[in-house]
């Protein structure tokens, strides 16, 4: 996403989702603990505005994505989506469900790696939430559901087919979208759908962890590793390799990389800059 903007102006008044930076780590909580964190209109349109601003701003190094409450994130909600769907024409239906999946476009486009931490359901549009970032940490509680068929709509919501299968192969997501089945968390890391199986009650702790180490990495390397393994998961190889190319040439007019060289020579930690 380019970082040049126009007359719209930034906020921190986000109202339907709870937003923490602190070092280069942004903690986006989804507040809605007495619904399971369902997710409203409202709130789709923040999570996407919020991935844009940040991408712009070129600030955040890492996101944590986690629920508050007994859950990571229930999916739609029902009285206040799935009811107000039924009385929507074609083109707002339309609109809708592209909005949904400008959120999940948004996740996979930021520069900048974007962890859920997961416990409790991840249901629905939660599950997709959660397979689109780029890690997923879980309690052993944690439970995944794509539950779209279950309500007589497509498994493929969100882009869930797309990017489903490119996780964790053809057969468990059609099992996993066709059927629409919890999956839980010891299972989901055997079919590799988890980063990482925290300790119960440890997801959002092992999150941060993680989210720490990113952030005090080379930003520049992780932006551009994120964009290549989205952009190659299409691609013929003899593009992939001519895309890592100019990549790499890029990247080794870093300034990172020539600081990986400085303290090699002598003998001390990098300090990346980011650039």
């Amino acid at each position: 996403m380019s970082p040049f903007t126009g007359s719209a102006r930034t906020t921190d008044a986000w109202q339907h989702i709870r937003v923490a930076r602190e070092d280069g780590i942004v903690t986006v909580t989804l507040a809605r603990p007495d619904k399971l964190n369902a997710l409203t209109f409202e709130a789709y349109a923040d999570l996407r505005d919020l991935l844009a601003e940040l991408s712009r701003e070129r600030s955040a190094r890492a996101l944590v994505l986690g629920g508050e409450g007994r859950g990571f994130c229930s999916g739609g909600d029902v009285e206040e989506i799935i009811g107000a769907t039924l009385a929507m024409d074609t083109a707002q239906l339309l609109d809708f469900n592209r909005m949904t999946g400008q959120v999940v476009r948004a996740v996979r486009d930021c520069p900048f790696p974007v962890i859920a931490a997961v416990h409790g359901v991840a249901a629905g549009a939660g599950a997709v939430l959660a397979l689109a970032a780029d890690f997923r940490v879980a309690d052993p509680s944690a439970r995944f559901a794509f539950l779209f068929t279950k309500v007589g709509l497509s498994g493929g919501d969100m882009g869930a087919a797309y990017l489903l299968p490119r996780v964790v192969g053809l057969g468990h997501a059609t099992r996993l979208l066709m059927l629409g089945e919890p999956v839980r968390a010891p299972e989901a890391e055997r079919i590799g759908l988890l980063s990482e199986l925290a300790e119960e009650g440890r997801a959002d702790t092992a999150a941060r962890i993680l989210a720490r180490r990113l952030a005090e990495g080379p930003a520049l390397a992780h932006a551009q590793t994120k964009a290549l393994l989205t952009a190659e998961l299409d691609m013929p190889l003899g593009a992939a390799v001519e895309m890592d190319a100019a990549t790499q040439a890029l990247l080794m007019n870093s300034a990172d990389y020539a600081e990986f060289h400085a303290a090699f020579t002598e003998k001390r930690p990098p300090k990346w800059q980011g650039k």
